[in-house]
């Protein structure tokens, strides 16, 4: 019997908004790189950042739900590009081919990571896995990219 990483078979559509409410305000906690960051409104800040695990918002104490999510989002989506197309190129690097594009994802259901014609598709909610299921996701989604036939390793077949 094959076994399985229950993490790689999980699907968006099991990890639905309705099931993990988030209160989206001062204090509340944001699934990020397998752990969690604390939310922080600052009107000092221009733009959000990340200062060890608090991500500071740009907003006033009073700033309403919505908008505390839609900032936090944007940070984190962000985020989901910088970090996968890293991944993408370290994984690209190890196995000699070239960095397929990445798209990011918005589906409500799905993988975390397709691979198309044109490139990868990636839900930006992986930011919130650990960065090992990040890379092994990537990796395996990247070696479908390498050339048939070909090799890292000029006596892997000796």
């Amino acid at each position: 019997m094959k076994k399985r990483v229950p993490q790689l078979a999980l699907h968006l559509d099991s990890l639905s908004t309705t099931a993990l409410p988030r209160p989206w305000q001062d204090g509340a906690s944001l699934p990020h790189l397998g752990g969690c960051l604390r939310l922080k409104l600052d009107t000092d800040r221009k733009t959000a950042r990340l200062e060890g695990d608090e991500l500071h918002l740009p907003l006033p104490p009073e700033a309403g739900e919505r908008q505390i999510r839609d900032a936090a989002e944007a940070w984190q989506r962000g985020e989901a590009r910088r970090i996968l197309t890293a991944a993408i190129r370290r994984q690209a690097g190890q196995l000699c081919c070239t960095p397929p594009a990445l798209r990011l994802s918005f589906a409500a259901s799905g993988h975390w990571v397709q691979s198309e014609d044109h490139g990868l598709r990636c839900h930006w909610r992986l930011i919130e896995q650990s960065p090992a299921i990040i890379e092994q996701l990537i990796g395996q989604a990247v070696a479908r990219y390498r050339p048939a036939g070909t090799t890292g390793d000029l006596f892997a077949f000796a």
